[in-house]
């Protein structure tokens, strides 16, 4: 589903015009990006959790030269799927 096409669902199920819907998503989206970036959890209960791992530097081997090459530590976003999703997938 592309955003267009869940923009859309999203104004059916909610009532709402197009605009107002894309407004919507999108102060979602950027709500959700701005709480990662301080590193704090986003538990939505019966859906899942986003959350923040840190992931440690490490060496790695590029596969085409066998030579080793130093990765760097990041933050990775992670997603935990809530026992309703689960449920509602299966």
């Amino acid at each position: 589903m592309k955003k267009v096409e869940l923009v859309e669902a999203i104004a059916d199920k909610a009532g709402l015009t197009k605009s107002d819907a894309t407004k919507a998503l999108d102060a979602m989206i950027a709500t959700i990006t701005e709480t990662l970036a301080k590193g704090d959890k986003i538990p939505l209960v019966g859906f899942g959790t986003f959350a923040v791992s840190k992931r440690a530097a490490r060496e790695g081997r590029n596969p085409r030269t066998g030579e080793t090459v130093k990765i760097a530590a990041r933050n990775a976003v992670t997603f935990k799927a809530g026992s309703a999703l689960k449920d509602a997938v299966n």
